[in-house]
């Protein structure tokens, strides 16, 4: 199962009744896409921070897999294996 762990901006957002730990979250996915599915169906209220209505990461969300980010917001079929680390975090901006 994938890992996932959140940037501290985006863990909030995490049902707070689940037995998982915001940093431990697995699922079952093949690729980038199947994983942020199934992270939305855990934790719906996150899907708007993460992605656009056009299901793209937004613009100031980066994503790495296996420490290597992935290249593109639009293309979120990025082959996952069983053991791959996904790591999801969020830009803040502001003056």
């Amino acid at each position: 199962m994938a890992k996932v762990s959140l940037g501290s901006a985006l863990r909030r957002w995490i049902a707070s009744a689940d037995e998982q730990p915001a940093d431990q979250l697995r699922f079952n996915a093949a690729n980038l896409d199947e994983l942020l599915r199934a992270l939305f169906a855990h934790s719906p209220q996150l899907r708007g921070y993460v992605v656009d209505e056009h299901g793209r990461l937004r613009h100031h969300v980066t994503v790495f897999v296996n420490n290597t980010v992935v290249p593109s917001k639009t293309d979120l079929s990025q082959p996952l294996e069983v053991d791959s680390e996904v790591y999801i975090m969020q830009a803040l901006s502001g003056g």
